[in-house]
């Protein structure tokens, strides 16, 4: 199943924690992870996280001032997020397609200013905002349990039939042909339930698998591999592993 990595934490920062949980058997297909990002000690600098596409939709609770939340996603390119020199995060990561919320409602940069939607994001964060990490699991799952039963997620099977076939794709066609539609319902569904054209979710997904995969099943040549690296990270593989944790 597709495994996105973790986003880019620079490797010169010691005082600060990610850390990853599975979801519940029966929150698998829906859920790739529950998620916390914190400092251990207040840093000595501003802290830049190296946020990374991988087509997944976050929800996002800031525990240091629970007023903060959002439900969040990347496009195409990274983003430097700075989050200060000290902050406390955790979060749900839903597979591509899962999250059926408007897409306009979707945070593509910081989120930084109080939530202000109709979901109980809010509420959420107060009450697990004392609890250590693995206590507020089951307080993230009830949550996933509840936009499950307002519609707001679901099992897709045209992203879910990809992700499992991704080995086999290697152009938009090939998705097509997978997926059982023509190349243009390909891009309307596929727009609709991800916000992506087919050409930018595949460039997305192969870059997240060139960090397990070697670069030449993956891409014609070296000069394609390091070219769509650098467009969607920002950096040339190589000076992206020797700079962040991967």
């Amino acid at each position: 199943m597709y495994s996105p990595i973790q986003d880019g934490i620079d490797k010169s920062v010691r005082s600060s924690q990610y850390s990853e949980v599975q979801p519940p058997r029966s929150l698998a297909g829906l859920v790739h992870c529950f998620w916390e990002l914190k400092t251990i000690t207040e840093l000595l600098d501003d802290f830049h996280y190296h946020a990374l596409p991988d087509a997944c939709v976050n929800i996002l609770f800031n525990q240091v001032d629970t007023d903060i939340a959002g439900v969040t996603a990347l496009r195409t390119k990274a983003e430097v997020l700075n989050l200060g020199k000290s902050f406390h995060y955790v979060g749900i990561q839903f597979y591509p397609g899962v999250w059926q919320g408007k897409q306009e409602k979707i945070f593509d940069s910081y989120v930084g200013t109080p939530y202000l939607g109709s979901l109980p994001l809010i509420q959420v964060s107060k009450n697990i905002k004392d609890l250590n990490f693995n206590s507020k699991l089951s307080a993230l799952s009830d949550l996933v349990e509840w936009f499950l039963k307002e519609e707001l997620i679901k099992y897709n099977a045209l992203t879910a039939g990809i992700l499992e076939q991704l080995d086999r794709i290697h152009t938009v066609a090939d998705m097509a042909r997978i997926a059982k539609l023509s190349p243009r319902q390909l891009q309307r569904e596929l727009k609709r339930i991800t916000g992506f054209s087919p050409h930018d979710f595949l460039k997305v997904l192969r870059v997240q698998q060139s960090f397990r995969r070697h670069y030449l099943e993956l891409y014609a040549d070296q000069s394609h591999y390091i070219h769509s690296f650098r467009k969607v990270t920002g950096y040339t593989p190589a000076k992206y592993t020797a700079k962040f944790d991967v």
